[in-house]
């Protein structure tokens, strides 16, 4: 069984599965210092939808192991409602600003990939300022369908799927035999050029 976090990172739970027809939209609120969490907390208690993806850490500190969920995005949560929903989540003094979401479908899609990897209960990892990576496609596993960007570090390979407003992302190690090369736009358009130039030949 995934390990997910106590509190409520999503609200509503099937959120992401009904967003995209319930006539609300994303908003992305850059908050507080540390202040997700209580965020969250206010908007469950006034019914508001949103997302905050969460990751599992653990570390040392004066001989004793500890853990804690941190956010995967920190400094971000993913607010979902009409206007009035966005009101209410200023009301609470705990946001610095807004930023506007212009491809309404393309977050969507991101925080969905995002909510599968912490379903799967892959070990998670945040990332920013990305590399360039080979796109590819899961095949094996359970994030197997799932598209996104690898990059090797030394024997470790890394699967990264992005969320490009923010230029981050989230990565889990994968195998070697778990995905396959997904082909470039370009490389595509290279392979059917010829077939395009000799079809114009009488």
């Amino acid at each position: 069984m995934p390990l997910l976090p106590a509190e409520t990172y999503i609200y509503p739970e099937g959120l992401l599965k009904v967003a995209a027809a319930d006539g609300g939209r994303w908003f992305v609120l850059h908050t507080k210092p540390r202040g997700e969490k209580s965020l969250a907390r206010r908007l469950v208690g006034k019914g508001v939808g949103f997302f905050l993806p969460l990751y599992h850490r653990q570390w040392r500190s004066s001989g004793r192991l500890r853990s804690a969920f941190l956010p995967l995005f920190p400094g971000y949560l993913f607010l979902h409602g009409d206007d009035e929903a966005r009101r209410e989540a200023l009301e609470t003094n705990l946001i610095v600003r807004t930023l506007p979401v212009s491809d309404q479908a393309r977050l969507h899609g991101e925080l969905q990939r995002v909510h599968q990897m912490m379903e799967h209960g892959s070990a998670l990892a945040p990332h920013d300022r990305l590399a360039p990576g080979t796109r590819v496609e899961i095949i094996s596993g359970p994030l197997c369908g799932m598209e996104g960007k690898i990059l090797r570090r030394g024997k470790r390979i890394k699967f990264f799927v992005e969320v490009h407003l923010l230029q981050r992302g989230v990565s889990a190690e994968i195998e070697s035999w778990m995905f396959r090369p997904l082909a470039t736009p370009r490389a595509t358009a290279h392979a059917k050029a010829p077939r395009t130039a000799a079809a114009r030949v009488p």
